[in-house]
């Protein structure tokens, strides 16, 4: 709207082409133009021009009849060039900014309104005309709408919302207008933004409305919002009418008066009466009239010379200005929005100068902003060098490094004092040279701020185009909310919540059930350090709670200054239900353990083998190792949570175990045929959410297969290595080759549920799930179970045919397993009283002894697997020296010579058992043949 930089807004193109047309029609008219710029934000009209302080509350809008809604006490400044329209934006730019770090308001979220008054006086047809341009800029409606399906039961601020709502109310009611519908009320005083521009939407006014529209496929939907909103204001049909000034209405009523007067008063001369002192109050009221009218004309001509004072003014400070920037170093203010960057700027003259709250002392520099002490820092400027010392309490970062010494400042350096307050050093004017200063937006500082944590995508060379997306787009975000969440914590502080904020990214080391990368999502971790208590909050949650928070903070600082307090603002603190600081209780996803289904499809139990060293000492060179069957449960960002032992075994449909003798060789042997396993969750160790608090508990969760909502163990509070013993017998009534596909492509995904004091344990929902009546989980039913599939007669025909195919199969199946128990028998007998036995003692059979090696590869190869997920995982320290990053490289390094000598044993134990298996089958040939 307004533009920066050589990209000049619509506000500087319509004033140029304005008073390009009044030069054109000077002849004939006389035109006077005035301009006001005021801003709305969460319903509170300030005054962007304004010399004085801000008001509490922000100016009144008041209706009269003849004028309609207007805002009192708004300053009007008289204008005749563009230039001095520039000029006059700047200015409100400068007042919208700093009252933006003041306040800790977002300027994306507020709406400005610039009025240009446009009076037209033509001499000779003694005819005024006057209309008003209304040049509105909206608060961006992405801010508004909140992403995904989540409900946040704290709504974003009523007020924040409230005129873009009902903005959409009025077109839209307008709209029905238009068509021939009868609305009984049109809510234009539900908002100020509605109120003002009344007129310009409904009344005597021609009104022009831009939509504007992004590119990217992700915001589809709100585009086609934003076409249909277009769509809709489209339909408004209003009528326009020349207006007539009440200034011009005053001046005609008072010369008609005049020339009632002066006829009357020809009327007594002609007539020859002596009414002297009827005469005498004629000529009085007559002058009185005169001076009115002349008083009316040259207002505007006095007007102008005092806009003309003060842009005189205005000019001499920013010549002012300009002269400094030669002369001395300074920083310049960074914004968010890039219109608001570069316009405060702050001089370090020679000597100290104290930068922070203070605006009393002589040598101080007075900011405003969340985080700022009363003396927040010191500039030394001496011989022509910078330093900056932080003030003790104070927060000061250079260059994405917190520092807590002098630091000496160059060229182009970056400085965040407090949470956010963001500038950039600009040195002696024999230092700049001819360096690009806009890389540096307030993009780069955010980004400088992430790589000093670790989170950055290197360089942008042939490298990062490999980048996944869902990391890019994550990276992003992090940036974007790392200094809403610094403020966050800054409000946290300063109200006293006791409640701290961290950004974390979820899904960062986890996979899916078939072992693919989750997508990657930040949360929030909210904290309170009182309790202990922890939420997780969503992205849109977060930054829907932080404008609150905004308004919370906002409406605080007002109630504790003394000088000015609002009349009808309550002091107290505000309910739990109403904080946005709090939530109730909620589980947390603590970290997931996949537990492979391979194994079932031939019928062998898994079990994972997995060193644990716990710390109890023998001597000093030895310290006590279990062997046990366990899985590690790992967090969202890789770190372990808990070791969690658990088994998948298959077993008979009365839930007892299988033995050797049932594992199968090919999985396809188990088409048709019923499968039982058992899910065994035995006992969770180390768990790290209880140990940081003992008042807690834990429950896992998983789901197999078709269940569409998931299961849940026992709740198990206050024990850090708590007994889990379940159990949970899962059962294929007629396994397919669907389901075949799952177990030997899928994982069973464990997940560790965190609970907390006020939190109700998950429960299993049952709705859809079969169950028998032993309590066995149904996953596969012999036939159609969906009602849709057998009411259609053709697919209930194939499905009667597929089920003659399958008994026939079956029928067949059977026979061929009599007569291989025959040949097993005739085996047997020949083994033992046969003329080749020599007292050789009864062999397994060959499927036996291969299954045997099978199940002992199998069980190798899962743990090979775990070494090898453990190998991925492994991260250096951020806090490593150069010694540090040695000693875990080297560590790296033997970790894969032991997965290397472990896999080729695996391996060569597989090929020895398979080579001995098929040289005894040769022997038993050559004998028994």
């Amino acid at each position: 709207m307004v533009g920066y930089g050589p990209n000049k807004g619509l506000v500087p193109k319509l004033c140029d082409r304005l008073f390009q047309a009044i030069r054109e029609n000077q002849d004939t008219r006389q035109c006077q133009v005035f301009f006001s710029m005021l801003e709305i934000y969460n319903e509170q009209v300030v005054d962007l021009l304004s010399r004085g302080s801000r008001t509490p509350g922000g100016l009144r809008v008041r209706e009269e009849q003849q004028r309609g809604f207007y805002v009192e006490a708004l300053r009007t400044v008289p204008c005749d060039g563009a230039t001095q329209v520039e000029q006059l934006m700047e200015q409100g730019t400068r007042t919208r900014t700093t009252a933006a770090t003041n306040m800790n308001a977002n300027s994306s979220r507020s709406h400005m309104l610039i009025i240009l008054q446009l009076k037209q006086i033509f001499s000779k047809e003694s005819i005024t005309k006057q209309s008003n341009i209304n040049l509105v800029d909206l608060a961006g409606s992405e801010r508004q709408r909140s992403s995904g399906s989540e409900a946040d039961r704290l709504k974003e601020g009523a007020a924040i919302n409230l005129s873009l709502t009902t903005l959409g109310n009025v077109i839209s009611s307008l709209a029905d207008v238009a068509v021939g519908k009868k609305v009984v009320h049109i809510p234009y005083r539900d908002s100020v933004l509605t109120k003002l521009l009344q007129s310009a939407l409904g009344g005597n006014s021609r009104t022009l409305m831009i939509a504007t529209l992004s590119p990217a496929d992700i915001c589809y939907e709100e585009s086609l919002s934003t076409l249909r909103y277009a769509e809709r204001a489209k339909r408004i049909q209003n009528r326009a009418v020349v207006n007539e000034s009440p200034t011009e209405r005053l001046v005609k009523e008072l010369k008609a008066e005049n020339a009632r007067l002066l006829q009357r008063l020809s009327r007594l001369g002609h007539e020859g009466r002596r009414a002297n002192d009827e005469t005498k109050e004629l000529r009085q009221l007559l002058t009185h009239n005169e001076l009115q009218i002349r008083a009316i004309q040259t207002l505007w001509e006095q007007h102008l010379q005092e806009a003309l004072k003060d842009w005189e003014q205005q000019y001499a400070n920013i010549t002012q200005e300009r002269r400094m920037m030669q002369m001395h170093p300074y920083v310049l203010n960074i914004n968010e929005d890039a219109q608001l960057s570069g316009v405060v700027k702050l001089f370090i003259e020679e000597g100290d100068w104290h930068i922070g709250l203070c605006d009393s002392s002589p040598r101080s520099i007075s900011i405003k902003g969340l985080g700022i002490q009363e003396r927040h820092a010191v500039f030394r400027n001496e011989q022509r060098r910078v330093t900056l010392t932080p003030l003790a309490g104070s927060k000061v970062i250079v260059n994405g490094n917190t520092v807590f010494h002098p630091t000496e400042l160059q060229h182009l350096d970056r400085l965040i004092l407090g949470s956010n307050c963001t500038y950039l050093f600009i040195g002696y004017p024999s230092e700049r040279g001819g360096d690009d200063w806009s890389r540096y937006d307030y993009d780069y500082f955010q980004s400088e701020l992430a790589a000093a944590e670790g989170i950055h995508l290197g360089d942008s060379s042939a490298g990062s185009s490999h980048t996944d997306p869902s990391l890019l787009a994550v990276f992003y975000d992090y940036v974007k909310l790392m200094p809403m969440v610094a403020e966050a914590n800054q409000m946290s502080q300063e109200l006293d919540k006791g409640v701290q904020f961290k950004l974390e990214i979820k899904n960062l080391a986890l996979s899916d059930s078939k072992g693919h990368d989750l997508q990657k999502e930040l949360v929030v971790r909210v904290t309170s350090l009182g309790s202990k208590q922890v939420w997780m909050w969503s992205k849109a949650k977060f930054v829907n709670r932080k404008f609150l928070m905004e308004d919370a903070y906002q409406q605080h600082h007002v109630e504790n200054s003394g000088d000015n307090r609002i009349e009808g603002l309550s002091t107290a603190a505000s309910s739990r239900d109403k904080d946005p600081f709090w939530d109730p209780m909620e589980p947390v996803l603590l970290g997931t353990a996949h537990l492979w289904l391979q194994s079932l499809a031939f019928r062998i139990p898994l079990e994972e083998q997995l060193e644990v060293h716990l710390s109890v000492l023998i001597d000093e060179h030895s310290q006590i190792c279990f062997i046990i069957s366990c899985w590690q449960v790992l967090g969202s960002e890789g770190t372990e949570e808990a070791i969690l032992q658990a088994q998948l075994l298959p077993c008979t449909s009365t839930g007892f175990p299988m033995g050797e003798d049932d594992i199968l060789i090919d999985p396809s042997e188990l088409l048709g045929r019923r499968l039982d396993f058992q899910l065994l969750l035995e006992q969770c160790c180390g768990l790290r959410w209880i140990r940081e608090v003992r008042n807690r508990g834990v429950q896992i969760g998983f789901r197999l297969f078709n269940c569409l909502q998931p299961l849940y163990s026992p709740a198990v509070w206050h024990n850090v290595n708590p007994l889990l013993d379940h159990r949970v017998h899962f059962a294929s009534l007629l396994t397919s080759q669907r389901l075949l596909d799952y177990l030997q492509s899928s994982a069973v995904v464990l997940e560790l549920w965190g609970l907390q004091e006020g939190c109700t344990d998950l429960t299993s929902s049952l709705e859809g799930v079969r169950m028998t009546t032993e309590g066995i989980f149904i996953i596969e039913e012999a036939g159609l179970t969906d009602p849709a599939l057998v009411d259609s007669p053709e697919l209930g025909f194939s499905s009667r045919a597929l089920q003659r195919d399958l008994e026939q199969l079956q029928s067949v199946n059977a026979s061929l397993r009599k007569e291989n128990q025959s040949l097993r028998e005739q085996l047997n007998a020949a083994r033992t009283g046969g003329e080749g036995v020599h007292g050789r003692s009864l062999r397994p059979s060959c499927d036996a002894e291969f299954a045997r090696s099978l199940k002992v590869f199998y069980h190798s190869m899962t743990s090979v697997r775990g070494q090898l997920q453990r190998l991925r995982r492994r991260r250096p320290s951020e806090e490593s020296d150069l010694l540090g990053l040695r000693l875990f490289v080297d560590e790296q390094n033997r970790l894969l010579r032991d997965f290397s000598e472990q896999l080729e044993q695996s391996v060569s134990t597989l090929k020895q058992d398979v080579a001995a298996i098929v040289r005894r089958k040769r022997e038993r040939s050559g004998i028994w043949s």
